[in-house]
């Protein structure tokens, strides 16, 4: 789907709303509502709603994937685990995109990305049905040659760099290794281009490290939830949202200028 606002050097916003649903779960109930918090995204800037739904559904549930395919406008993202379960929900709805990611139920979060080249045969056949049915394929993956080459060679549409050790190497303010972390997903980025590939980035993104990471030419769309969510407690979602979507149109004016 090519949205309204895919114009040269816009950075997309991508809104991971999973862990709305992850409060609501607390103590069950409706509050706060997924899809409210979809509308707010999209009233402060997102291009896009990304949601989870984890074998467990320990936060997005099924009801959640219905509600925002009936009522949301902007583009919905549905990560998911290459399971025979995920995919016949995934055809069933026929989101926009679908991106793929490994998944272990003892886990917090997603830890690290999709060894698509290790799973090629397995993935393949995922990425050809979600692609024969419309659906755009993404698969969430370190920023390795490897990776890059299997995703490619499985005709996947789009690549989500996993920028989780960057994000690490930044709290622990080592120099060093921020710009050697930064250099891997510029050169993956680079790479994922040159292989046709549309390449996003996403997890751990901050407003302290957001921008260097918005600097990267050839990223189209980054991934934000958790901290956005999170910062709410705070500020309130729209405000968040939009801070966030300052600094990175801020990192994409400043590469116009530079």
């Amino acid at each position: 789907m090519k949205q309204d606002n895919d114009k040269p050097g816009h950075l997309r916003l991508g809104v991971n709303i999973d862990h709305v649903a992850t409060i609501r779960n607390a103590r069950g109930g409706r509050h706060p509502d997924p899809l409210r918090a979809a509308h707010l995204s999209a009233e402060a800037g997102a291009d896009g709603i990304t949601a989870h739904l984890r074998e467990d559904r320990r936060h997005i549930s099924d009801d959640d994937i219905s509600a925002l395919m009936a009522e949301i406008s902007l583009p919905l993202n549905l990560e998911m685990a290459a399971t025979q379960e995920m995919l016949d929900i995934a055809l069933n709805h026929r989101p926009n995109a679908c991106c793929l990611v490994p998944e272990k139920r003892e886990e917090l979060t997603t830890e690290g990305g999709l060894d698509v080249a290790g799973g090629h045969n397995h993935l393949a056949s995922y990425v050809s049905q979600l692609r024969d049915a419309g659906i755009r394929v993404s698969l969430f993956i370190d920023p390795e040659e490897d990776q890059l080459r299997a995703a490619s060679s499985i005709k996947a549409d789009i690549v989500e760099l996993h920028t989780g050790t960057y994000c690490e190497r930044h709290l622990e303010a080592d120099e060093n290794a921020v710009q050697s972390e930064l250099a891997r997903l510029q050169r993956a980025a680079s790479r994922g281009a040159e292989l046709g590939l549309e390449v996003h980035a996403g997890h751990g993104l901050t407003f302290d490290s957001v921008m260097p990471v918005a600097r990267i030419a050839e990223l189209v769309e980054l991934n934000i939830g958790h901290f956005l969510v999170g910062e709410a407690i705070f500020v309130g979602l729209k405000e968040s949202i939009k801070r966030i979507r300052v600094l990175m149109d801020e990192a994409r004016t400043g590469m116009a200028l530079a």
